[in-house]
């Protein structure tokens, strides 16, 4: 007879067998899941991009990869196109829960770097999203604000002068739905321009896209 052959008729022990093969099997599901929205994001992004060269890190296991896209083409609007994604820990189920409450959702953070001075700052950001992330614009006192709803979303218009003002809420009314995007933004002290997506599997690429063609028409002055 074994030393503790007693425990392991005890009710308790058939409960930590079945809670230990739920947190293996919650390991390897979320660890799959987080790949699948990883390469989908960054196939997707390459695809819009068409980067001459192109660099991928991991920067945090399971849950966070960051990309780094380079444009040498002779009169490309950018040179660079950096994005960071970071996700929840799908591969951890006692911590998901906490994180999904405290987090929300996946991030797609997309930098835009450009060959030339952008010509004046604006903010398109969904309403929920700015509330959320309590972001803070720097220049919101010289910028005007205007409510704008895109696609039954409510959404943040900053801007400086009424051309850019025009220029965005033409772009709204080409494209109907913002689907996963939360926030567009130009910023001339940095030369950059932001993109914030929610990442979805096969969506990156059609949301994306529309934003990406516009970027030369927002920055010429």
């Amino acid at each position: 007879m074994l030393k503790y052959e007693h425990l392991i008729t005890q009710p308790i022990f058939f409960i930590f067998v079945a809670v230990s093969f739920l947190l293996a099997f919650g390991y390897f599901w979320g660890r799959r899941y987080n790949r699948k929205i990883f390469l989908s994001a960054f196939n997707d992004l390459v695809e819009v991009v068409k980067p001459d060269e192109q660099t991928f890190t991991n920067i945090g296991g399971t849950i966070g990869y960051h990309a780094n896209l380079y444009i040498k083409k002779k009169g490309a609007p950018l040179s660079r196109v950096d994005a960071t994604i970071t996700l929840l820990p799908r591969q951890s189920w006692l911590y998901f829960p906490i994180s999904k409450l405290i987090r929300k959702y996946d991030r797609l953070f997309i930098t835009l770097h450009t060959k030339h001075p952008v010509p004046e700052e604006v903010h398109l950001i969904e309403v929920r999203y700015e509330g959320f992330r309590r972001s803070k614009i720097t220049n919101v006192d010289r910028l005007n604000r205007e409510d704008v709803i895109w696609g039954g979303l409510k959404f943040h218009l900053y801007y400086a002068s009424t051309k850019m003002r025009n220029k965005i809420t033409k772009f709204i009314e080409t494209n109907s739905e913002p689907g996963i995007v939360r926030h567009i933004a130009l910023v001339p002290e940095q030369k950059k321009g932001f993109i914030f997506l929610i990442p979805k599997r096969k969506q990156v690429a059609r949301y994306l896209a529309p934003i990406y063609k516009s970027i030369p028409s927002l920055i010429e002055s």
